[in-house]
């Protein structure tokens, strides 16, 4: 799953910003390493435990990136009112340790490109939110979000015929909820000035809070190092400084240099992309729930952004 992000709706795009070579470099490391991150999550949680992994990695991200925003901007560029931290904590909560964590743990049983999907429906999720406190979405965005809620319906055959866990299942649904819950409110709330910073601080916000989980569940107990598998700590590595640092720094120039109708496809390109390598790279079975639903997904969400990025 993606690392926390500016929300969209608080950055405003020049309509008609040149698409240069940067651009589209940039933007393929969106596609590609966000795409990639649930099979890296799939290889990491073989050998490892799901929660003190993922706090492992968003604690270390964190600190990586509040040390890059130190060197290019000073360290006042880390200064934030209690306030704004409080905002940063509970935003991180819910997207680091609700969204991302339930997602590794789902992985345990759940195959990466079917949590992508179930992912994908993130979008849908936000609408709804909006929706329920006031603001009225389009009739065409409504429509979308219809679809993907029957496209979500075909999704979760797997859990219900035994193909797959439920509980997996509902683990990465309720982690889709929690994500767009945590996007929604980073939308209304005082983060820190600096977006870079904020994302630090909600890293390590979320990274504590799932060793804090981690230990709860007891997966200290009876820890080996040594028996984690090499294919892990190279997926953890990866998904620490492409996933969480390299990839969200694309995101964020992005945000500032390209036009956001270009940008907010990464909403249905990453679960493609996800599929592709877990069926390539794992041996994932491309079954037609998966397959169908997925399909309905991912049109759905782009109704949905297609249409809120006319806005």
């Amino acid at each position: 799953m993606r690392t926390s992000t500016p929300v969209e709706s608080r950055t405003t795009a020049t309509p008609h910003r040149k698409i240069t070579g940067a651009v589209w470099t940039a933007l393929v490391v969106v596609y590609v390493v966000w795409g990639s991150t649930y099979l890296g999550i799939r290889i990491v949680v073989e050998t490892m435990p799901p929660f003190l992994s993922a706090g492992a990695r968003f604690i270390t991200a964190g600190l990586l990136l509040a040390g890059v925003v130190a060197w290019r901007s000073g360290p006042a560029a880390l200064k934030a009112t209690r306030a704004q931290l409080g905002s940063a904590v509970l935003v991180g909560l819910l997207l680091i340790l609700g969204g991302n964590g339930l997602v590794v743990l789902a992985e345990t049983s759940v195959p990466s490109g079917l949590a992508a999907l179930l992912v994908a429906a993130v979008p849908m999720w936000v609408v709804l939110l909006r929706a329920g406190t006031g603001d009225r979405p389009p009739l065409r965005t409504l429509a979308g979000v219809l679809v993907g809620l029957a496209g979500l319906a075909v999704l979760t055959s797997p859990g219900l015929s035994g193909a797959v866990q439920l509980s997996g299942v509902l683990l990465v649904l309720i982690a889709s909820v929690l994500w767009s819950l945590g996007s929604f409110s980073g939308s209304k709330l005082s983060l820190p000035e600096n977006p870079f910073a904020g994302s630090a601080y909600q890293m390590l916000a979320g990274g504590v809070g799932a060793v804090v989980v981690g230990l709860l569940r007891g997966e200290h107990r009876g820890l080996d190092p040594a028996a984690f598998s090499t294919a892990s700590w190279l997926a953890l590595g990866y998904l620490t400084v492409f996933g969480s640092v390299v990839a969200f720094t694309a995101y964020a120039w992005l945000l500032r240099n390209a036009p956001l109708s270009l940008v907010s496809t990464y909403a249905y390109v990453n679960p493609v992309v996800a599929v592709a390598l877990g069926s390539l790279i794992l041996s994932e079975a491309l079954t037609w729930p998966i397959v169908l639903g997925g399909t309905i997904v991912v049109a759905a969400v782009g109704v949905i952004v297609s249409t809120e990025r006319k806005k």
